[in-house]
């Protein structure tokens, strides 16, 4: 008589056989694996997260947001000693720029010793003043644009203008820039105007400032 396949007490089948022989094989592999080759597969899996990581961390740095050093007192008192900044340079095109945005830029050509105390570093940070086609100049110590006072809320009273504002119109693709501590800045008074494809991005924040982290706009 034909055993049923239902039959609980029939007889292992080859299936079943073949099922405990691969049980057996893998509780081999894992014990062979042992403590030292979950270690291995952790660091492993701890090296891939990492350079993960650091790969992300590149591509914000390049294309998305990138934190700058305030290394003098030129902007004050908006920026001050030892402030970092965070600049936006995904959402940030040169055509964008108002008056008054704080822009990082790389340190133009005319920035050279003799010229500045020390003109040293890499990139620079100042206000847009004058935008292209804009005429700007300057009469005491106020700064006008296109004929008129330009309103700069973001300095101190009675703040003193120093080197004056010659008369010029902002050539296309560029920009007059100036620190908001008027008379201790070298800027475009003292090498010209800055061309808009050396533009970094905008500063949008100070993250860190007096040796602890801060969140103030600018």
């Amino acid at each position: 008589m034909s055993r049923s396949i239902l039959d609980p007490s029939a007889e292992a089948s080859p299936r079943s056989d073949r099922d405990a022989a691969t049980a057996t094989r893998s509780s081999g592999r894992a014990q062979r694996r042992g403590p030292g080759g979950r270690a291995r597969q952790v660091a492993v899996e701890w090296g891939a997260i990492l350079v993960a990581a650091a790969v992300l961390a590149v591509l914000l740095r390049t294309f998305v947001v990138q934190a700058f050093y305030v290394p003098s007192g030129s902007m004050e008192p908006t920026l001050q000693v030892g402030d970092r900044i965070l600049v936006d340079k995904l959402a940030f095109s040169a055509s964008s720029l108002r008056d008054g945005d704080v822009v990082v830029f790389a340190r133009p050509p005319g920035d050279v010793a003799g010229v500045c105390e020390d003109p040293t570093a890499k990139d620079l940070v100042k206000r847009v003043v004058a935008s292209p086609g804009q005429t700007i100049y300057s009469r005491g110590n106020t700064v006008y644009v296109d004929g008129r006072p330009q309103p700069e809320r973001y300095l101190p009273p009675h703040t003193v203008l120093g080197k004056p504002v010659r008369r010029q119109r902002v050539p296309p693709g560029r920009y007059y820039v100036m620190g908001d501590n008027r008379s201790q800045s070298c800027d475009s008074r003292y090498w010209g105007t800055i061309r808009g494809s050396t533009i970094v991005g905008r500063v949008v924040a100070v993250v860190w400032r007096h040796g602890r982290p801060s969140l103030d706009g600018v």
